[in-house]
């Protein structure tokens, strides 16, 4: 087990665990988008970031390819970083409510950023093996962000991964296999706002802020400020 962040993310930078998306991501960096043509781009699997003492966790999917993947800092530089860094400052977890390049200021309070892919994978869909291979970085965050009180996992993808890092962190996680009949309901499941005590942890569900789910109003700014809300009640704060 790493015993600092510094070393989490250098170990975590030089993954080549998932040859398919080091490949993509080497790939997108070289050909970019016209936009973003005169730019360098991180090309690399994307570390976490945010505050060390963070009682929140925030989990994504996986960098966007134009987005993290081109500037390096998670949820920077795409329509989903705009969306989530309004509703963070909005809740007070961020210092401002643009997430646009390393450097920009922004600056992340109580609540600490990774995912559970950190590199950026084709068609947003890391495989299940992809996932499995970056879950030890999963766990190992959890590890060192000894303050975490609330996990806040977006999507679905987000929310099963995180469910299998504390399983295999030992926190009960009752499994399908494990579960029969009526006692079903309470195995965990991913819905909008759902919220479940795990081990000493509050996991708390939320759409994805993507640009299908934010466009097509399936996750509106109400609804991700409701979330937030419900962070803050688990924290003990309003």
């Amino acid at each position: 087990m790493v015993n600092h962040f510094t070393e989490l993310n250098h170990t975590l930078i030089a993954c080549e665990r998932c040859p398919r998306l080091i490949a993509h991501c080497r790939r997108v960096a070289a050909e970019k988008r016209r936009a973003y043509r005169d730019q360098a781009y991180w090309g690399r699997p994307v570390p976490g970031w945010g505050d060390p003492r963070a009682s929140v966790l925030l989990v994504g999917l996986a960098p966007g390819a134009h987005g993290a993947n081109r500037t390096g800092r998670m949820f920077t530089g795409d329509g989903s970083a705009e969306f989530l860094t309004r509703a963070l400052h909005r809740a007070g977890f961020a210092n401002q409510p643009t997430s646009t390049h390393v450097g920009d200021g922004l600056k992340l309070n109580d609540l600490y950023v990774v995912a559970v892919a950190h590199c950026a994978p084709p068609g947003n869909k890391p495989t299940p093996q992809e996932i499995a291979n970056c879950r030890p970085y999963l766990i190992e965050h959890l590890h060192l962000l000894k303050d975490v009180r609330v996990i806040l996992a977006l999507g679905k993808i987000a929310f099963d991964g995180v469910l299998a890092a504390l399983g295999e962190m030992g926190i009960d996680v009752p499994s399908p296999s494990q579960i029969l009949g009526a006692e079903r309901r309470g195995r965990p499941k991913f819905a909008h706002g759902a919220e479940y005590a795990l081990g000493c942890y509050t996991l708390i569900a939320s759409y994805h802020p993507s640009r299908q789910n934010t466009q097509t109003r399936r996750l509106t700014e109400g609804m991700m400020d409701s979330v937030f809300e419900r962070v803050r009640l688990n924290l003990g704060q309003r």
